[in-house]
């Protein structure tokens, strides 16, 4: 085949030129993609809210049987006394105190219902007293410590019970001391009664007439 003149070839290149970028624009390396845009993942949606175990805490004077009362904190009235409180329908504490000759007691519940098992769970941890032990079977946490100090040579023994179920908080303070001796029960004595009086409490807050132990 005999070549192309020199002067055809020449004319014909540019439209060979153009001919290659057109594919190289529409169908070569630098087409335009073609393949659809991936659509946008969904926003990932709000944890829902926790359900809420409690709703306003129980009276918590009725929270401790009579006998309890009694064995615990000796001449005391059994009906006890609500403190006002600002926000009853939050948290609410019921108080007992008597001097038995020379052993004088001391004994409160409070109940602290939150707005979610969230909120109880960090106020849980907040007042968890760092010598505290942990108490099995009691609400979902517990935790009892036990503290003996001296004042003007008088010694006082208490324990504070504090208890975790659901969305509230029950905490519970007992305390003695001995007059005569300046002395204080022992330690077993007021651990146990504080736990004692925390088992009726959760039951309370449960709707649970409190056992007459």
């Amino acid at each position: 085949m005999r070549p192309l003149p020199l002067l055809l070839t020449v004319r014909l290149l540019p439209v060979v030129v153009l001919a290659t970028a057109g594919w190289a624009w529409t169908t070569g390396p630098y087409a335009p993609s073609t393949t659809p845009a991936a659509a946008p993942r969904p926003a990932p949606s709000a944890p829902a809210p926790e359900p809420a175990t409690h709703g306003a805490p129980p009276d918590p004077c009725a929270a401790v049987s009579e006998k309890t009362i009694k064995d615990l904190v000796p001449g005391a009235e059994p009906a006890g006394k609500e403190l006002d409180l600002t926000n009853p329908n939050r948290r609410r504490t019921c108080s007992w105190n008597a001097l038995d000759g020379f052993d004088y007691r001391w004994l409160d519940v409070s109940y602290d219902v939150l707005a979610s098992e969230k909120d109880a769970r960090s106020m849980y941890r907040k007042r968890l007293i760092a010598t505290g032990q942990g108490t099995d079977g009691l609400g979902d946490q517990a935790s009892v410590s036990v503290d003996l100090t001296t004042e003007d040579k008088q010694q006082t023994r208490e324990a504070v019970v504090l208890v975790r179920s659901g969305n509230a908080l029950v905490t519970v303070t007992h305390n003695g001391s001995n007059f005569a001796s300046e002395g204080a029960p022992g330690a077993d004595v007021i651990r146990e009664g504080a736990v004692r009086v925390a088992r009726g409490a959760v039951r309370g807050l449960e709707g649970q007439t409190a056992a007459a132990e």
